[in-house]
C-alpha cells in the first residue's frame, strides 16, 4: 500500500568531488563558486598551498582536484606527485596561467590527467572535470599545440641525435639516459652549462637538473669527477 512502508533510502550521491587548490583568494573563491553552478559536480573543499592540497586530500578523498602550478610550500606539480602516488584514484587537472613546456612537462611527468590555463571557461572546465573522473584527459588548444609542437621536436633531436652518434640508442652505464649520458659527454669535452645549453638546444635550469640526477647516479663530487667517468665510458669524444 503506498506510503504504509518505511521511507525509501535516499539515492546515493552521484556527483564528481572536487577540491580547488589555488594560492590567489579571488581565484579560489571563484572558482569554488563557479563549480557550484555546475550540475553534477560538488566542491567538497579548498586550499591555498600544495601541501594544504595533500592534506586535504588525506582527508576528503575528491574525485578530481583542480590544482594551480605556482603555489607556496609544495608548488604544484610537487603535490600532483604525491597525490597521485598517495591516492591513485583521485585525478589532478591543472588550472594555471602558465602554458610553457616546462610547466606542461613538468606537470605531466607528475600524473596530471588534464591541463587548462585560467581562459578556461565553465563548460570547458566542467567538461575536463567529467572526463577526468572518468579516468580520460583533456588539454585546452594552447596545451595541445605546445605538446605537438614539443613532440615534434623530440622526433627530430632523436633523429638528429641518431644520425650524428649512432651508439646513443645503446644502453647507458649505472642506469643514466641519454640526456645524461650526453650532458657528461659535454662536460668531459670542458663545456659549462651554458654552452651545454646552447650546444643541446635546452636551458641552464634543465642542464643543471640533468647534471645532478647523473652526479647522483654515478657517484661524481664534482666535475673533475664527471670528466674521468665520461672518459672512462666513452661517452666524451677525445
Amino acid at each position: 500500500m503506498s506510503g504504509s512502508g518505511p521511507e525509501a533510502a535516499a539515492e546515493p550521491d552521484t556527483a564528481i568531488r572536487v577540491l580547488v587548490a589555488d594560492d590567489q583568494q579571488v581565484m579560489r573563491e571563484g572558482l569554488v563558486a563557479l563549480l557550484g553552478l555546475v550540475d553534477g559536480v560538488r566542491v567538497v573543499g579548498s586550499a591555498g598551498d600544495g601541501e594544504a592540497a595533500v592534506r586535504a586530500v588525506d582527508e576528503l578523498s575528491p574525485d578530481v582536484v583542480l590544482m594551480d602550478l605556482r603555489m607556496p610550500v609544495l608548488d604544484g606539480a610537487g603535490a600532483t606527485a604525491r597525490i597521485i602516488a598517495e591516492h591513485p584514484g583521485t585525478a589532478v587537472i591543472v588550472l594555471t596561467t602558465y602554458a610553457d613546456d616546462e610547466s606542461i612537462l613538468g606537470a605531466l611527468r607528475a600524473g596530471a590527467r588534464g591541463y587548462l590555463t585560467k581562459d578556461a571557461g565553465r563548460a570547458e572546465i566542467a567538461a575536463a572535470i567529467t572526463a577526468a573522473a572518468a579516468g580520460q584527459s583533456t588539454f585546452d588548444a594552447t596545451v595541445s599545440q605546445r605538446l605537438v609542437a614539443a613532440l615534434s621536436d623530440a622526433t627530430v633531436a632523436q633523429s638528429r641525435t641518431a644520425r650524428e652518434n649512432p651508439t646513443a640508442a645503446t644502453p647507458k652505464p649505472d642506469g643514466l639516459t641519454a640526456r645524461e649520458a650526453e650532458v657528461l659527454g659535454l662536460i668531459g669535452q670542458g663545456l659549462n652549462n651554458a654552452e651545454i645549453a646552447g650546444s643541446l638546444y635546452i636551458s641552464e635550469t634543465t642542464v643543471k637538473t640533468h647534471i645532478n640526477n647523473a652526479f647522483a647516479k654515478i657517484g661524481a663530487r664534482n666535475r673533475a669527477d664527471a670528466v674521468r667517468y665520461a672518459y672512462r665510458h666513452g661517452l666524451a669524444q677525445p
